[in-house]
């Protein structure tokens, strides 16, 4: 977007390009000849310093965006950028940009951008505000993202009144995915779903998002304009303007919905879409202002909302050496730092996936791994998966304990797999990086799961736990073969973790006796020929 392309939406914030008279013109003067475009026209208004000057992280097409014809995205953009300028705020200014026809917002404006998961935008935008309070946070969402799947966040952070703004641009469709009916698709329209048109007895009535949400306590300011001829669309500009001036000033939450139109998706021209957007929306959703408190709210530029009156300054953070006592954890089960420090001569780089049913340990027995490796002073990460079914269903997580920092949770080629069932082991064995291992919970390893490549310890540990005194304890069995394989982390630091987790001092010396026992059962699998050999944990 060039400064000398003055595009039909910024003409309707008053920016007509200006003629010069006759007089002003050289002689023999024909616009079509003259190499110097300034002398046809004068430009009043240009591109907002807001926006990239070229869509670099565009992969084509760089000098324009991915909007269709007639899209109303792209006037918002221009305003809301307009709207940045003025405040003199792009430094500050973080943009949160969830799933939607906005999906690539980073493509075009210069200043912070963070994505979101679909609807989780007013959670990320709180998080940026309070982990940064004195920047500038715009949550820019559509009907689909924001009254659908994000109908939950939006609603509590409207309640907790974060300082925020929302531009929530509504063309009551799913547009990005070809149609479907919206919460907010009038009573009869017709989508890829609705067919016959909306009907209210089978798919209820249009969510009216700003009148619901000016019946909190919290919000500041809440207003719904339109994008349906020149004098809507110069309103909907000062309306973003004065949303995002609420938050430079620390007032709280504001929201601005924008009817906007969608020509692609509603198969019209884009001149009748931005009509119907006049003529047809605003009948269900009436433009103006539901919500503005800004004269009764006390400026807070660089504070959170606190649980006391507006105005009020929260409480300081608590300090590291403040939280185990908030948590109410003792001093003596606290991590003891590097005091097990690893010493290796090799990078250690265990990747573990440990998979079962749920009721298995699985969780559990990642969580003592991990916490033993933080104790060694190690980086470290545990990610757990489960089914809907808490018991019986599948579980399983992954845990990397590494001496360099971790870039990534998940364990896509674990070196070691412990599968506590015939179907975890099924599910992962392939996924095994040559030269790991399997530990396996059975009596026999499947001779169609076998491969050359890997090493496999397959015991039946829950009948050797059953022995000890209790199945339940058949992960910690199979932790204390791990354990000896791997031999990276000390037993010092693996007694510390299990304390801290396990509260039940039955349970404690249970789970150390089944640790001790599975350490024993590998040596003894070395010594009955058994081809297993340590495994040296390194990259």
């Amino acid at each position: 977007m060039s400064s000398e392309h003055v595009t039909s939406a910024e003409s309707y914030q008053g920016t007509t390009p200006v003629v010069p008279n006759e007089a002003e013109k050289p002689a023999g003067f024909s616009p079509s000849e003259s190499a110097d475009p300034t002398l046809d026209y004068t430009v009043a208004h240009g591109r907002a310093k807001a926006f990239y000057e070229h869509y670099e992280r565009k992969d084509e097409l760089q000098h324009q965006t991915h909007y269709c014809p007639g899209c109303g995205h792209g006037t918002v953009h221009k305003m809301l950028a307009r709207a940045i300028d003025d405040l003199g705020v792009q430094d500050r200014t973080i943009l949160v940009g969830p799933v939607g026809c906005s999906v690539f917002t980073y493509y075009y404006f210069d200043v912070g951008n963070v994505q979101a998961a679909h609807g989780r935008a007013p959670a990320v935008a709180t998080a940026m505000k309070r982990s940064r309070p004195n920047s500038i946070v715009i949550s820019y969402q559509g009907d689909g993202d924001l009254s659908a799947i994000g109908s939950a966040e939006i609603l509590h952070a409207a309640n907790r009144g974060e300082n925020i703004t929302v531009i929530f641009v509504n063309n009551a469709i799913y547009s990005m995915t070809g149609g479907q009916c919206a919460p907010t698709t009038l009573l009869g329209q017709k989508s890829t779903t609705t067919p016959d048109g909306r009907s209210a007895a089978t798919e209820g009535y249009p969510l009216h998002v700003s009148e619901l949400l000016s019946t909190l306590e919290a919000p500041v300011y809440i207003e719904r304009v339109a994008l349906g001829d020149n004098k809507q669309v110069a309103q909907a500009s000062r309306a973003i303007k004065r949303a995002l001036e609420n938050q430079v000033r620390g007032l709280g939450f504001s929201l601005i919905e924008v009817l906007s139109p969608c020509p692609t998706i509603w198969k019209m021209t884009p001149v009748d879409a931005q009509r119907w957007v006049h003529d047809v929306m605003e009948k269900t959703f009436p433009l103006g202002v539901f919500c503005d408190r800004t004269k009764e709210r006390t400026p807070q530029p660089h504070a959170l909302e606190s649980s006391a009156a507006p105005g009020t300054l929260p409480k300081a953070a608590p300090t590291l050496a403040d939280i185990p006592g908030i948590l109410g954890v003792a001093e003596e089960n606290l991590p003891e730092g590097n005091a097990h420090a690893v010493v290796s001569e090799h990078d250690i780089d265990l990747q573990v996936r440990i998979a079962g049913f749920g009721g298995q340990g699985v969780l559990l027995l990642g969580e003592v791994l991990a916490e033993a490796g933080l104790d060694a002073g190690l980086e470290v990460s545990w990610l757990p998966s489960y089914g809907p079914e808490m018991r019986s269903g599948t579980s399983n997580c992954c845990v990397r304990i590494e001496s360099e920092t971790i870039d990534s949770p998940l364990v896509n080629s674990p070196n070691v797999l412990v599968a506590m069932n015939e179907p975890s082991l099924r599910k992962f064995d392939k996924s095994v990086r040559p030269g790991g291992w399997v530990i396996y919970n059975g009596d026999e390893f499947p001779a169609n799961c076998a491969r050359d490549d890997v090493h496999v310890l397959a015991l039946p540990f829950t009948h050797l736990a059953d022995e000890l005194g209790d199945t339940r304890a058949s992960n910690m069995v199979m932790l204390g073969a791990l354990l000896e394989i791997t031999g990276v982390l000390p037993q010092a630091s693996i007694d510390a973790a299990l304390r801290r987790l396990v509260k039940n001092p039955r349970w404690v010396e249970l789970d150390e006796r089944a640790m001790a026992r599975g350490r024993e059962l590998y040596k003894e699998s070395l010594l009955g020929g058994v081809k297993c050999v340590p495994m040296a944990i390194q990259t």
